[in-house]
């Protein structure tokens, strides 16, 4: 079975946090210090099923809340991801606190934390048709504590921000021959607005993920804005071993609603029974500031 094959691939397997292509308008999921940074409450959602097709493959869903209190330099928020791979399910729940100051004329500088519980489970169906498994036998099903940490670096037009979602690190099996670990992961991004034109604007950015035990994986994206409506871009992603190519259209429908749509392709080393990889997202956004223009740019 290829999602068993997958899960036994090695002695020791690394828990990460899954990986997003639209990433830039997801940033609460991987940096704490972004809550509130938005000047508004805002609502994301996104359901991402990576290589549709085959079985086992990883699906993975989100939703994050954040918002700025009535002390404007902080922000509270809350996020919420559900991954499915094969027959491991790993659930994030975590509370994210920033606070930030104005360290220039329009560069404002956020310090965040967040904390909270990962859930790691194994379907029962597995156990069931390997009961007497050691490997099996030895992952625990719990619910491990872990915190984090990031800075989140911003003006209205570019951004920079470095995060560690979990800074513990976390064994959940007691197997000698499997580890299920929570593995400090490190998050670098950063983006830019450029206006082309009166009706046009640039937007690369980009994300660099590295995690212990693990090569390094970089994503370059450019979108392009029109007439502050239509979002429309592509993405790029290369590790050691395999990389993707992506395309990205979102839209805002009103001032408080926007979807967007990612579709991406495995390239490079990836497996020939590898396919096409599926990503909505949903964002709701009440602005404080009824005069601030939506969207905003990040």
């Amino acid at each position: 079975m290829i999602a068993w094959m997958l899960l036994c691939s090695s002695n020791a397997f690394s828990q990460q946090l899954p990986q997003f292509t639209q990433y830039m308008f997801n940033t609460i999921s991987i940096n704490p210090a972004y809550a509130g940074s938005r000047e508004a409450l805002s609502v994301v959602a996104l359901h991402r099923s990576q290589w549709v097709g085959l079985g086992g493959g990883p699906t993975t869903q989100t939703f994050s809340i954040h918002a700025p209190m009535k002390n404007e330099n902080v922000g509270l928020g809350f996020s919420f991801i559900n991954d499915q791979v094969g027959f491991e399910n790993t659930s994030f729940i975590y509370a994210d606190y920033s606070y930030t100051i104005r360290i220039g004329l329009e560069t404002k500088l956020a310090f965040g934390v967040k904390g909270g519980f990962t859930s790691y489970s194994i379907d029962q169906e597995l156990r069931n048709a390997e009961p007497n498994d050691p490997a099996i036998s030895g992952i625990e099903d719990r619910w491990s504590p872990n915190i984090g940490a990031g800075l989140f670096l911003h003006t209205n037009k570019w951004y920079l921000g470095l995060s560690a979602p979990r800074i513990l690190n976390n064994n959940n099996t007691q197997s000698e021959n499997f580890a299920a670990l929570d593995r400090v992961s490190s998050y670098f991004t950063g983006g830019v607005v450029m206006d082309i034109n009166e009706g046009v604007k640039f937007k690369p950015s980009f994300l660099v993920k590295g995690a212990n035990g693990a090569p390094l994986s970089y994503d370059l994206t450019a979108n392009f804005l029109f007439n502050d409506k239509l979002w429309l871009g592509a993405a790029y992603r290369i590790n050691q071993s395999a990389g993707a190519l992506g395309v990205i259209a979102d839209f805002q429908i009103s001032n408080q609603l926007r979807v967007g749509y990612a579709y991406e392709y495995p390239i490079t080393n990836a497996p020939s029974f590898t396919n096409s990889t599926h990503e909505i997202l949903l964002i709701f956004e009440v602005f404080k500031n009824l005069n601030i223009k939506s969207p905003r740019h990040f």
